[in-house]
């Protein structure tokens, strides 16, 4: 796989209800979108800085969708950084899990038929996860920083970074607030995307009163 380029556009300073950012776009000559890195404080030369890698979730982030955790994780992530008042946040444009809006909310559709997500992506002829963190790192590498502290709980990021070169020295969940919507979605990435979720402390979605999708397509 050919390796991208990333080129820094531009630095601004972004002001937000959890502190004073700095945000940088990236372009890459591996595709034609727009990536950024949420900063805040001195990150170059630093070891275990707090770092977030969130894929772009426009009906989470924007909409404050209740169907998935993104929203929700990238809050908790700006307000950790926050907290100790240095990290940064890497926000790339993959779309439901790489598949697009398009695909996204057609796989929505899905799973009100009784699809649960993984599924659901692959019935419209996609992987369960198309995602590719080779941007982020490039993008982590260019902060400079010298080792990272993940908040994650997906460990093919984990991997993936470490792949890249990113010295990934602990790993922090990250997990957000269960509800009737979401549930079905957390326990699947868990059941079957193999992310760590601590479902030990979580109602199951039938005792939610949920029952979409778990058992797979109709």
């Amino acid at each position: 796989m050919k390796k991208p380029k990333i080129s820094p556009q531009v630095r601004s300073r972004i002001p937000t209800p959890e502190g004073n950012f700095e945000l940088s776009l990236y372009t890459s000559d591996d595709d034609d979108k727009e990536h950024l890195a949420v900063v805040m404080g001195k990150v170059a030369g630093k070891d275990d800085v707090l770092v977030r890698v969130h894929s772009e979730c426009f009906t989470g982030d924007v909409l404050g969708s209740m169907r998935c955790d993104c929203g929700d994780q990238l809050k908790r992530a700006m307000e950790r950084i926050a907290s100790v008042g240095v990290g940064a946040v890497v926000y790339l444009r993959q779309e439901g899990r790489g598949i697009g809006l398009l695909d996204k909310l057609r796989a929505y559709n899905l799973q009100d038929q009784g699809y649960d997500t993984v599924d659901a992506n692959l019935a419209l002829g996609h992987q369960a996860d198309e995602r590719d963190y080779t941007i982020a790192a490039d993008i982590l590498a260019d902060l400079g920083m010298r080792s990272i502290q993940l908040m994650t709980n997906n460990p093919q990021k984990i991997d993936a970074l470490r792949n890249s070169g990113i010295h990934v020295n602990k790993r922090i969940p990250l997990e957000a607030e269960l509800n009737l919507e979401n549930a079905d979605y957390l326990f699947t990435k868990a059941k079957r995307m193999q992310h760590m979720l601590n479902l030990s402390v979580l109602p199951s979605p039938v005792m939610l009163g949920n029952n979409g999708g778990l058992n797979g397509p109709p």
